[in-house]
C-alpha cells in the first residue's frame, strides 16, 4: 500500500503593513481615495507622486496621527483603529516636523524619547546614533543652536532610537549633505525594518528602494509587485503628471 505523505501548506505571511480601502476627505476635497496596498516585512517601499497626491496624508494616517475617514490599516494583522497606542511603539517617523525641542540639548532630547519608549542603556544608544549622524560633539548644545541639516539628523537618531520595526519618513533627504544620507539609509536598514518613504528625486528613491510605487490624486497609480527597471518608473511617473 502506498500512503501518500502529508502535504504541508507553506504559512501566509502577513504584511508588516496592509492598507485597505483608505480614504480621507477634506470636506469636498478627496485627499485619499479607496487606496490600498501591501508591504511586506522587510521592504523599503518608495512613493513618489505629484504635489498634493496624496503622499504626507497617506504618511500621517499611517503614523496615527491623523485618522482616516474609510478604510483600515494592520501592522502585522494588528488594527491601527483598536491598537493605536501599541503600534506607535513600534513605529518610527520621520517628517517635516522635527519634533524636537529647541530648549534642549541634543542629548537631553533623545534621553527625553528614551523614556517614552523605554530604551534599554539609552545612555550607549543615543551616543552611538550621534556618534554615527556627526553630531557627538555638540550632544550638549542646546538644538535651538543647530542648523537645518543638524535638527534633520537629530530627527532622524529620535526616529531611530528605539529600534522600530516599521520606520515611516516624508523626504528624508531634505536637508541632508551626502554623508548624512549615506548614514540615514545605513542605519534604517539595520534590523531589517520595514520602511515607507516618499521621495520627490526619481533617481535617488529608486536608489533606496527595493520596490517603488506612484501615486496620483489619493492613488495607487503605479504600484508593481515587484520592482520595476528605471525607464519603466519614469515613464509611469511621466503618465501620472498628466493626471496632477
Amino acid at each position: 500500500m502506498n500512503i501518500q505523505e502529508p502535504v504541508v501548506m507553506a504559512a501566509e505571511t502577513i504584511p508588516a503593513v496592509e492598507i485597505k480601502g483608505l480614504s480621507r476627505n477634506f470636506g469636498t476635497f478627496e485627499a485619499l481615495r479607496n487606496l490600498s496596498l501591501a508591504v511586506q516585512p522587510g521592504e523599503t517601499l518608495a512613493i513618489f507622486g505629484h504635489n498634493g497626491a496624496g503622499k504626507t496624508t497617506l504618511l500621517k494616517i499611517l503614523s496615527t496621527v491623523m485618522k482616516p475617514t474609510g478604510g483600515e490599516v494592520f501592522y502585522g494583522g494588528l488594527s491601527i483603529a483598536a491598537d493605536a497606542e501599541n503600534i506607535r511603539r513600534r513605529l518610527g517617523v520621520l517628517s517635516h516636523q522635527s519634533f524636537l525641542y529647541s530648549s534642549l540639548t541634543a542629548y537631553d532630547n533623545l534621553v527625553f524619547y528614551s523614556r517614552l519608549y523605554d530604551v534599554a542603556d539609552c545612555d550607549t544608544r543615543i551616543k552611538h546614533l550621534l556618534n554615527r549622524l556627526g553630531l557627538r560633539s555638540r550632544m550638549y548644545d542646546k538644538v535651538g543652536t543647530f542648523s537645518r541639516g543638524m535638527s534633520q539628523r537629530l530627527a532622524i537618531a529620535r526616529a531611530l532610537l528605539h529600534r522600530p520595526e516599521v520606520v515611516l519618513m516624508d523626504e528624508p533627504e531634505s536637508g541632508l549633505d551626502t554623508f548624512a544620507m549615506d548614514t540615514l539609509w545605513q542605519l534604517v536598514r539595520e534590523d531589517s525594518r520595514t520602511v515607507i518613504f516618499t521621495h520627490h528625486n526619481l533617481e535617488r528613491g529608486f536608489q533606496a528602494a527595493s520596490r517603488v510605487a506612484i501615486m496620483a490624486r489619493g492613488k495607487m497609480f503605479f504600484c508593481p509587485d515587484i520592482k520595476c527597471s528605471p525607464g519603466e518608473l519614469e515613464k509611469a511617473y511621466a503618465a501620472s503628471l498628466e493626471m496632477a
